[in-house]
């Protein structure tokens, strides 16, 4: 099993003198007390952005204290090509983190939250920047769970405008619905560059979405027989994009 992972804030070449790094707060109580490290077992820090260092703990002090002898300095994963985008409808209750969860996990790189004309749930004012941060700290928890070094953005909730924008800049664009007549499993898809993928809320998609979506470049593309619940949807689609673009290989 790979070393656990840590984050920590800032992750640079020349910030660890004396090759040494101190970690505490909740990382390092995680760390102490929960994982029960201690001197001579591996670990990973990371700053989430692609920063990361390998490093051997040195000691464990109290309760949120762990220091660590970092091996090889400071190192940086670069990003993946071609760079997947999932635009994800809002679904009902916590499924929204569920879909952030198992996406970060496959590997998705960006996760734009999507307030669709169909979507039950919507986010305003607290109860939005709320829904928000816990779609961020998934997002974390689960990078760091999963061994990754650079985790997905999270971006704010975006309109239907923007997301055709996004679109519109993308080297490939999809939306996930069943009128599509070509799978997404055979559709040509470029090696570098952004690939941006719509999921729809459990209302579908409305045909105004999909015409303006269209007018952006964007293909209806269907995944298989079934039709996948949104929270779902986007970890298979992403899982086929990776296999198919060579980052699986």
């Amino acid at each position: 099993m790979t070393a656990p992972v840590f984050v920590v804030d800032s992750l640079q070449p020349g910030d660890l003198p004396g090759g040494e790094y101190v970690l505490d707060g909740p990382e390092g109580r995680h760390a102490v007390s929960v994982k029960r490290l201690r001197a001579g077992e591996d670990v990973v820090l990371t700053d989430g952005r692609g920063h990361w260092a390998e490093g051997v703990v040195r000691t464990a002090e109290g309760k949120d204290r762990l220091v660590v002898t970092v091996v090889d300095g400071v190192r940086e994963e670069p990003e993946e090509r071609p760079r997947i985008t999932v635009v994800q409808a809002l679904p009902k209750g916590d499924r929204g983190e569920l879909a952030v969860e198992t996406m970060t996990e496959v590997g998705v790189d960006a996760i734009v939250p999507w307030a669709a004309s169909r979507c039950i749930t919507q986010w305003k004012g607290d109860r939005g920047l709320k829904a928000l941060g816990k779609w961020r700290a998934t997002a974390r928890e689960a990078g760091k769970q999963s061994r990754r070094v650079r985790f997905p953005d999270v971006a704010d909730a975006a309109t239907s405008k923007r997301v055709a924008s996004l679109l519109a800049d993308a080297d490939f664009a999809a939306v996930l619905h069943e009128s599509g007549d070509e799978p997404l499993a055979a559709a040509e898809l470029p090696t570098t560059g952004d690939i941006v993928l719509v999921v729809g809320p459990e209302g579908g998609v409305s045909p105004e979405e999909l015409a303006l979506f269209a007018e952006a470049g964007a293909k209806p593309y269907r995944l298989g027989r079934s039709v996948l619940r949104t929270s779902t949807a986007g970890t298979a689609a992403t899982a086929v994009l990776l296999a198919r673009t060579g980052r699986w290989s």
